[in-house]
Parts: C-alpha cells; structure tokens; sequence
C-alpha cells in the first residue's frame, strides 16, 4: 500500500463567533503555519470591525492571506477564491509550512476543497436585465420565479441574497437547465492535499446566540458605526446605484447598520437586528456544516483535549 504524499493542511471551520480566528493563530502558532482567510467578508477592505477582521497584531503574529481583496463595491466570485487559495497554499507548502484554512464562508470552501463544475460565462445584457427586474419587483418576487424554475437552488439561495439569485436566474435563462442541475455535474479537479477539517461549534446552540451577542456589543463600543460611516462616504460606493445589494454591504451587520444609518428604526431595533441576522447567518452556517460528512465536530469549551489529539495523530511530531 503506498503512502499518501500529498502536503498537509489544516481547515478550521465553524459558525461565526466559535472562536475560530483564536483557534487557527494558536494552530498556526504551534505548528509553524500560514493561515488562509476562507471568509467572504474579509476579502474586501475597509470591513474590519464587523467582519472580525483579524488585527494588525494578530496579523503580525502569523502571516495572512486573502485579507483586503477587494474594494466593496469590486466582485470578487467562489472561483476567483479557489485560484487565489490554492496558489496562496501552494506557495505556503512551498516554504515548508502549514496552510491554515479557516473561516465560515461554505461555498468557499466547497469551491476550494471540492472544485466547481464548469459554468456558462457571465452574461452582462442578461444580468442587467435581471437586474432591472428586480428594481421594478423587488428580490423576493425573482426568488419566487427562480422556485418555479429551480426548487432545489431556491431552496438554498436566501430570498435577500441578489448576487445568487441573478447568478441562479441567469444560467437557467441562457441555457434552460437549472444551475442546481450544472452543480450536480462532474466537478473540477479536488484539491491535492491531504487536509485535516476540524468544526468549533458550542454544542449549547444558547452559548453561541451569547457569543454573538457579546461580539457585536464590543463591535459597537470598537467603532463599528463610524467604520460603516467611512465605508459610506467612498465615492467608489456612493457612485452604486444600489449599494444593498453589494456583497459586501450584505455582509451580515453591515447591512443592518446601512439601513440604520438610512434612518430605518433606532439603535435598540438595529442592534436587535444585526444580533438576529447573525443568528440566522450561524444557523445556515451549521446546516452546511453537518454535510461536510469528513469533518470532526469539537466544542471549543469543552472538547480540547480531542482537539489536541485529533492535531497530534494527524501532524507529523516535531
């Protein structure tokens, strides 16, 4: 039987607020690791308080990758992470150290991991059209129409979430079959390491909903407000005729503090918001999770010693 020669990589996955950023230095720290954002948010700049970030300290202490992408108002797709991963990976190995992924963003890490299927090119009459529609109906009412066209994508595509829905709408209109149809198709080649998937989650669902909770009051005492003032004033994003529906103004947080500077509510009914939609963020984040049959479960409070053990069985000793 012949060994498995592939490089080692760690991925630390988890819902927002389970401790993850801590967990990947420690893991980077010990093991002499770079670590590897897999986190939509991150990549743009200028979302730093309310994306958790990781500080400049804490990138000072371990080199970081795939931070400051993009600007937010800049498109920045799955695939276009998957090569910027996998070539930021390669060149860790390179070095003789241990990629580190860690972050909640799923389609990441499935595009990374896993490979995409081959998709139709985007389409940008189509995607105006579309586009269009949806400022005379409203996002909801496009979501409706994808359901008709393609249950088992709408079922996974939030009817708030513009970018997949178009995307979804798009691919069924060019070439009549529906995108959740394309993704079941072969996909491209998997990644060539061997890689460890570790899952931090509370198993105390309440744990985390405090989590949450005490992350986005220190965000707020931290500046979060004035962060999305600044953001506001860029006239890269003011010049967007629709900034909601950026991606990175979608950002969980973001978009409740947007439509609160906008003078929706007060600050009791956006925090409330904000701490909901993160929330609803973690739920979806654990669903995904629970597919991702490979991984091993811990909770970051109580299951540390099968951590440790699960590191030390699969890093070779120092």
């Amino acid at each position: 039987m012949s060994l498995d020669a592939r490089p080692l990589a760690i991925a630390i996955m988890g819902p927002t607020a389970s401790g993850k950023t801590a967990f990947a230095l420690e893991v980077a720290e010990r093991f002499g690791g770079d670590i590897v954002s897999v986190d939509s948010a991150l990549v743009y700049r200028g979302l730093d308080i309310g994306a958790a970030k990781p500080t400049r300290d804490e990138q000072a202490r371990v080199p970081h990758h795939l931070l400051d992408m993009r600007d937010p108002w800049q498109a920045y797709s799955a695939a276009e992470f998957a090569h910027d991963a996998r070539r930021a990976m390669d060149g860790i190995a390179a070095r003789g150290r241990l990629p580190v992924l860690a972050g909640g963003t799923g389609l990441y890490f499935r595009a990374l991991l896993d490979g995409l299927a081959e998709m139709p090119a985007a389409d940008a009459a189509l995607r105006a059209d579309i586009a269009a529609q949806a400022q005379d109906r409203g996002w909801p009412a496009l979501h409706a129409e994808l359901a008709q066209v393609d249950p088992v994508a709408a079922a996974r595509i939030h009817a708030t979430d513009p970018q997949r829905i178009q995307r979804a709408l798009e691919v069924f209109r060019l070439t009549g079959t529906p995108i959740s149809q394309w993704q079941q198709e072969a996909r491209g080649a998997r990644l060539p390491y061997r890689v460890l998937k570790l899952v931090l989650a509370p198993e105390d669902r309440t744990v985390l909903h405090a989590r949450i909770a005490r992350r986005f009051d220190l965000m707020l005492e931290q500046g979060f407000l004035d962060e999305v003032r600044r953001l506001r004033a860029l006239p890269g994003l003011q010049a967007v005729a629709a900034p909601l529906d950026l991606p990175a103004v979608r950002a969980v947080g973001y978009r409740q503090a947007w439509e609160y500077l906008d003078g929706r509510g007060d600050a009791a009914d956006f925090r409330e918001r904000a701490i909901a939609a993160t929330r609803q963020l973690a739920k979806r984040q654990l669903t995904w999770l629970r597919g991702e049959l490979d991984a091993r479960w811990f909770d970051p409070a109580t299951g540390r010693a099968r951590l440790d053990r699960a590191l030390a069985l699969f890093l070779p000793a120092s």
